[in-house]
């Protein structure tokens, strides 16, 4: 819940302007979903995709206050996030209902971004795979294996969420190894092309170590994003690791 249209136009303007000549990088902008609109203008023409923060399983209806898949897709959205921990922290959200809004999205031609992590507490009791495994079986068990062919998949520990804490790139790439082998005993091929992003506070100090692991496919950048200089040292540093 940051930002503003002034501040979305000049991240957009800046990022554009760096970025012109870079072809090997994927970049999706999730603004609010009153900047949706703005964003895509301001970036129409690039090859710089958006994404709505979230949406609400209802195809339609009386739910007020709720976003739809067609909604975000009309404002400009090519993808969506489902399942951050914010919302399951705040909204109590569970993992059926993200379930839900995986099969909403893709529904309506929206690609999820499906977010999954572990607490500080289930970490240290030995339950990060345990509940990142849980999270991903829930889209699987009601979507199937090929929501996931469709679907991009973050992995965000909840305890390096804005503590200042970061997973070090050794941890990070443990757990994104775990799920692409989870995938991979359902479908091989599914587990080798799904891209797994990282999500624990991602910054310029930290982003070429993180993105250097075979299994860290990219970023899904939090507070780094909202400065335009810093999120443009990730967007190098994620370019210089596919190079």
């Amino acid at each position: 819940m940051n930002g503003s249209r002034a501040m979305a136009r000049e991240i957009c303007r800046d990022l554009v302007a760096a970025l012109a000549s870079v072809d090997n990088l994927e970049i999706i902008l999730c603004p609010p979903a009153t900047l949706l609109a703005t964003v895509s203008s301001e970036t129409s023409g690039t090859t710089i995709k958006i994404a709505a923060q979230d949406i609400d399983h209802h195809a339609a209806g009386a739910h007020t206050g709720q976003i739809s898949a067609e909604m975000a897709l009309e404002a400009g959205a090519s993808h969506t996030i489902v399942g951050h921990s914010e919302r399951r922290t705040d909204q109590g959200e569970s993992d059926q209902l993200i379930a839900k809004k995986v099969d909403s999205a893709i529904a309506h031609g929206l690609t999820p971004i499906i977010c999954v992590g572990e607490t500080r507490s289930q970490r240290e009791a030995g339950q990060t795979e345990e509940v990142v495994d849980t999270q991903i079986q829930a889209v699987i068990a009601d979507n199937g294996i090929e929501a996931i062919a469709r679907s991009i998949i973050a992995y965000e520990p909840v305890w390096a969420i804005g503590t200042g804490l970061t997973a070090t790139p050794e941890q990070a790439q443990t757990v994104h190894l775990f799920i692409r082998n989870q995938l991979a005993k359902l479908d091989s091929e599914v587990a080798a092309q799904c891209r797994i992003l990282y999500g624990g506070s991602m910054k310029p100090e930290n982003a070429a170590q993180l993105m250097a692991q075979p299994d860290i496919d990219g970023g899904l950048i939090g507070g780094a994003s909202l400065k335009s200089q810093d999120f443009l040292a990730i967007c190098k540093a994620a370019a210089n690791a596919v190079a």
